[in-house]
């Protein structure tokens, strides 16, 4: 098994970026774009035992697997997210989103990745895997949030900075 982590500071409060992590499926593929599906299977009160059906696209192939939420906090302060699924019956892989409130306008976003290959030849593969794909996802995320926030907050301030007009 193999793991990586990475930490990443993100210039926008925490629930903007969890809106991105735990959101509809258009803001989830704004930071995985290879998702073209993420429809609910089973959903649970407490969100620990949900499923969704996930459908990736890589390349010209389309993977469909199902997406445990494996545990769930969302707390105004913190919030965390770990799912797992089985990637074409080669790799269980588990993903772990936190999301620590640092002020009101800055979060601190620790992602985890645990890749266990299920296929012996893979083991030796594993080996010699780099972080290079957690780092992109990480920037990612930073990035999309923090245009995200910065276009609410102008399309905010344009709307407020507009006269009533009373008819």
């Amino acid at each position: 098994m193999k793991e990586w982590t990475k930490e990443i500071e993100i210039d926008a409060p925490i629930d903007f970026v969890w809106d991105l992590l735990n959101g509809p499926t258009e803001n989830l593929q704004k930071i995985m774009p290879q998702v073209i599906e993420h429809n609910p299977v089973i959903i649970t009160d407490e969100g620990v035992g949900s499923v969704y059906r996930q459908k990736y696209k890589e390349g010209k192939r389309i993977e469909e697997y199902d997406v445990e939420t494996l545990e769930y906090l969302n707390t105004p302060d913190k919030k965390k997210l770990t799912v797992g699924f089985t990637l074409a019956k080669m790799f269980e892989i588990t993903a772990l989103y936190e999301l620590n409130r640092l002020n009101e306008s800055k979060t601190l976003f620790k992602y985890t990745c645990t890749n266990r290959p299920l296929k012996s030849f893979l083991k030796l593969i594993m080996l010699f895997a780099s972080d290079r794909v957690v780092v992109q996802f990480c920037e990612r995320v930073k990035s999309t949030a923090e245009e995200e926030f910065e276009k609410s907050t102008l399309i905010s301030k344009y709307f407020s900075n507009r006269p009533t007009i009373l008819y």
